[in-house]
């Protein structure tokens, strides 16, 4: 590298120069340099300019313009021009550019490079010269002139773009290691200054003898380091710096002198403890080398001081600062090299260093490092991360948390590695703790809030969630709360089933908490949820969004933990709640199980002890002394219950999702309330309602409300929430109450057989439900048995094949034997669901053997019900029961069915029975379908049902005549097939026999080339 000082040279660079012309150095070898040599010299002189001198000046400066202008020297060119003495005599309208405006009457002089290549000797101008112009055939040109000249201007500008690429590339390099010395230098120029504001000037005295030639040096550690390379003073930057930052130093070499005493400002420690671990003394030998040839010996030993990393290990720390700003320095070189899979190693020496280091920039780029240390972090090592961001936090406060660490989560928001941005998404929640509350309710909440709209992956919008509910943990501006429920409805409303299960354990939760808080949960939140149901349901008349009604009511499913808790809370006996006498245990079976800790009642109450008294009183007070100025709790019962109980009354009983979630959502509450409210609040209120009588059945209408939801809501949500006798025996009464009420008043059956649906799919209510079932089958009105018989059906799909052997069969073949013939028929569906349900033989043949009784005894010959229900049975059952039942019993006998239904002559029977036929045939067009029993039964009963449909339905015809078209289409292709099956065995017969020979004869032949391939020869 050059001096700063010195000519850069017009004959290797065009550069300009970094210094001033006041400071300008002659360079011999620069013609720049000699001409303002050459200038100076004349004006030492004090010589008078001859006129003509004058008017060459002017020439000169012309050519001294156009030399700055080509090589950007103006500022010398200016400075050389006001030497000369001419600038001053150069009129304000001259325009040196132009040689015109000059004012000389002789030919424009060549420019100086040119009289410089030329030894100073131009050319001859005062020639005459005349404007001429030539022209040239381009006949006379060769082929390719035109060719072959843009093609040698392109070649020579590829050139010159090559030479100017690589000059940049050498002055990026320079630029490069300019930037690293300058940085390096000005942190050595800081500690020098921070040790000579904090410490005072140490005098060293030595006492050299005649043993010891040689005088003890001063450390070169510059107050930082302790530098181990032995170097000159001259050589050592760090000596030369410590030069500059004091102007009293004096260092005396010459041993010869009996003491030397001079301040050294690169020796200020910061202890004397220090002072004594750094003079540390080191045995001379009794030599009389001179220093010098000292230094030249030690020069051979081979230490890499010069690169980058032999400076940092030439030098050692001996303070914590120093060590922080080697670690700086170091590390951004060292994580690049590291393996990714034990890169995690390096987090706590880069927290420690981003913590402690005083450089903002380099603690900015450290963090930077930790976010990107791993390209996809796993759950390990995310974890990790995190760690270190908490144990950062805790260390250096909120004010550098929000300045440090936030902006590095703000960059990696949009990061297109999904671990990345969860990375983020964790760190949000993980540091709320730690941050300004203005920023936890402003600039994290709206990165949340964006991530969970924007974001595609569940697990990083999962995360989000999350860490939503930890803000709504530390929250506490109350302009929020609207902001919250909406992200609370976001979060449900997520398609994915993670995000949503998130926002029920962590979000809800915490913003329950919140809410309680503000006083706002009974008055604000679970009022709108209700009235969104509300909605919903009258925009629902002619289809009910199933989706959002989940989301909403299982949105006041998570409340209810924090409803009981808010009772608990502001109850009258709050205030007598003694935690000093004998607490008595929680049952285990008290609360239904949470769905997260934070939904357990006991930590939202802050301990169970606490939780176990307040419930002891909690019955005590409902048992014995009232509700009487239990706001919390009259609002549950005098509000809340009935509008609930009235939105249950308008829901669709044959939706059976929309059931279970209600069902759910009442079994929770009551089990999280006790068993004496549910008892003295919650059942009084439906059975107000539920009063069981034919009034309350409207058959004509169909808008009664036994025949609603609200039946199998109280029966599976409320009268199964305690499992005690006296709780069976009312849901075994309150069920027959229904099936009888229902039957003797005409109405659909649909809520109860919701309510069957809803037991029968817990094993538990089995039994139960075949007592009720039985007590129907025993009833004396024929409505009650045919309920019964028609109930069994729904239960066969769920209970074991034990308990249809015992008490399904033998209650059916009871009711089949039935004097009414409406009850007989009422049990074929579910003799059909037997036997497409059930496995053992010997029951299958019982109730084929009852089925087979139904279609060939002649009292039934003209039942044209019960020809229809078995049909339609059959339909339903026939693709999915036992093979040979279809094939032995149910195709036979629908042939017959068909042949017999020719002969109706009623035709509005006849209509009936061909559309249920043609309806079963449907469905097992798509079984597979021997071709015996093709040909035998299948086709002839569809031609059957051809000829009713031509007189009766021409556009089932249609669809008839295709179907026994592709019957009859497979029963051909499968002969045809077999045909062509004989064939290609016979064919396959031969080709193996041809095989066999060709193998044996090539086993005869020898390994010989020629010999084997004599075999392939064609014959002559």
């Amino acid at each position: 590298m050059r001096s700063p000082r010195s000519c850069s040279g017009i004959s290797t660079s065009s550069r300009p120069w970094s210094c001033t012309p006041s400071s300008w150095k002659p360079d011999a070898s620069c013609l720049a340099c000699g001409i303002i040599s050459q200038i100076q010299a004349t004006s030492k002189g004090k010589a008078e300019l001859h006129p003509h001198a004058k008017s060459k000046g002017s020439v000169l400066e012309v050519r001294l313009i156009e030399l700055a202008a080509s090589v950007r020297w103006t500022p010398w060119i200016s400075h050389v021009i006001q030497m000369m003495g001419t600038g001053s005599r150069t009129k304000e309208w001259q325009d040196f550019e132009l040689w015109d405006d000059v004012g000389l009457n002789i030919p424009k002089p060549p420019d100086l490079l040119h009289v410089y290549r030329n030894c100073g000797n131009s050319l001859p101008l005062n020639m005459n010269t005349v404007d001429v112009a030539v022209s040239v055939d381009p006949s006379d040109l060769p082929g390719d002139y035109f060719t072959q000249q843009p093609v040698q201007q392109t070649e020579q500008q590829q050139e010159v773009v090559q030479e100017l690429e690589y000059q940049i590339s050498l002055l990026n390099t320079e630029k490069q290691s300019l930037a690293e010395q300058i940085k390096k230098l000005q942190s050595d120029i800081q500690a020098l200054q921070r040790n000579v504001s904090s410490e005072t000037t140490t005098v060293v005295k030595s006492t050299p003898s005649k043993q010891d030639p040689l005088c003890d040096k001063p450390p070169l550690d510059n107050g930082q380091y302790l530098d181990i390379r032995g170097v000159t003073e001259t050589d050592s930057p760090l000596d030369v710096n410590a030069t500059k930052t004091s102007t009293t130093t004096t260092t005396t070499t010459d041993c010869t002198e009996s003491t030397t005493t001079a301040p050294q400002p690169y020796s200020k420690l910061k202890s004397q403890s220090q002072q004594s671990k750094t003079a540390v003394l080191f045995d001379q030998p009794k030599r009389n080398l001179s220093p010098v040839f000292h230094q030249a010996l030690l020069s051979f030993c081979r230490m890499s001081a010069d690169s980058r990393l032999g400076s940092e290990v030439s030098r050692i720390a001996d303070s914590e600062q120093s060590v922080m700003l080697m670690l700086g320095r170091c590390l951004p070189h060292i994580v690049p090299n590291v393996l990714l899979a034990k890169r995690e190693e390096l987090i706590p020496l880069i927290l420690c260093t981003a913590c402690l280091h005083p450089e903002p920039k380099e603690r900015d780029q450290l963090l930077h490092i930790l976010f990107n240390l791993i390209k996809r972090p796993d759950d390990e090592q995310r974890q990790m991360i995190l760690t270190g961001c908490v144990a950062f936090a805790r260390h250096v406060g909120p004010t550098r948390v929000e300045a440090e660490l936030l902006p590095q989560c703000w960059e990696q928001i949009n990061h297109k590695y999904p671990e990345r941005r969860l990375l983020v998404a964790e760190a949000c929640g993980a540091l709320a703790p730690y941050l300004p509350k203005e920023i936890r309710s402003s600039l994290v909440l709206s990165m949340l809030q964006q991530m969970l709209a924007e974001d595609k992956a569940d697990m990083v919008r999962e995360a989000v969630v999350k860490s939503l509910g930890i803000i709504m943990g530390y929250i506490d501006d109350p302009d929020k709360y609207s902001q919250g429920f909406e992200l609370m409805l976001l979060s449900l409303g997520d398609p994915s089933e993670r995000v949503v299960s998130a926002t029920h354990q962590v979000f809800i939760p915490a913003f329950a908490a919140w809410c309680t808080e503000l006083g706002n949960l009974q008055s604000q939140l679970m009022p709108s949820l209700l009235t969104r149901i509300e909605k919903l349901l009258k925009q629902g008349e002619y289809g009910l969004d199933e989706h959002k009604l989940h989301m909403y009511l299982s949105a006041l499913q998570s409340l209810i933990p924090a409803l009981f808790a808010v009772l608990l809370q502001n109850a009258p006996f709050t205030s007598r709640a003694n935690l000093q006498g004998d607490v008595p245990p929680i049952e285990v079976t008290r609360f239904p199980r949470p769905a997260s800790p934070l939904q357990d009642v006991a930590t939202i109450m802050g301990s169970r002890e606490q939780l176990a008294v307040l419930l002891q009183l909690y019955d005590h007070q409902l048992q014995h002394e009232g509700t009487t100025g239990w706001d919390s709790l009259l609002w549950v019962v005098n509000q809340f219950l009935p509008q609930i109980i009235e939105i249950v009354g308008r829901i669709n009983v044959t939706s059976s999702t929309c059931v279970h979630e209600f069902s759910r959502f009442f079994w929770r509450l009551c089990r999280t309330f006790g068993k004496i409210f549910t008892n003295t609040k919650v059942k009084p209120q439906f059975q107000e309602i539920l009063r069981l009588s034919e009034e309350n059945v409207d058959a004509t209408a169909g808008n009664g409300i036994l025949t609603k939801a609200t039946v199998p809501i109280y029966a599976t949500g409320v009268l199964t929430c305690y499992n005690q006798e006296e709780d069976r025996k009312l849901l075994v009464g309150f069920l027959e109450d229904v099936m009888t009420t229902l039957s003797l008043s005409h109405a659909p059956l649909d809520s109860l057989k919701a309510s069957f649906v809803e037991l029968g799919a817990n094993p538990a209510y089995h039994e139960l439900l075949l007592t009720v079932l039985w007590y129907g089958v025993v009833h004396t009105s024929a409505l009650v048995r045919c309920t019964a018989a028609r109930m069994f059906e729904l239960l066969v799909k769920g209970v074991n094949e034990t308990l249809v052997a015992q008490r399904v069969v033998p209650a059916l073949i009871t009711l089949s034997s039935d004097p009414e013939i409406s009850v007989r028929i009422s049990t074929i569906p579910a003799f059909g669901t037997i036997m497409e349900t059930v496995t053992q033989k010997e029951l299958l043949e019982r109730v084929k053997m009852q089925l087979a009784s139904f279609l060939e005894d002649p009292q039934y010959q003209d039942q044209h019900s019960l020809h229809m229900e078995i049909i339609k049975t059959f339909g339903r059952v026939g693709p999915n029961a036992e093979p040979r039942f279809r094939d032995e019993f149910v195709l036979p006998h629908l042939h017959k069915l068909a042949l017999c239904n020719n002969q109706q002559t009623v035709e509005s029977k006849r209509i009936d029975i061909a559309t249920q036929l043609f309806e079963a045939y449907s469905a097992l067009s798509c079984c597979f379908i021997s071709e015996e029993l093709m040909v035998n039964h299948f086709l002839p009963g569809l031609r059957c049902l051809r000829t009713d449909m031509e007189q009766l339905s021409p556009e089932h015809e249609v669809i008839l005549s295709s179907m026994i078209k592709e019957c009859e289409i497979k029963v051909e292709n499968k002969g045809i097939g077999e045909a062509q099956g004989s064939i290609s065995i016979a064919a396959s017969l031969v080709g193996e026999d041809a095989k066999t020979k060709f193998l044996s004869k090539m086993g005869q032949l020898t390994t010989s080339g020629a010999m084997l391939a004599n075999v392939f020869q064609r014959k002559k």
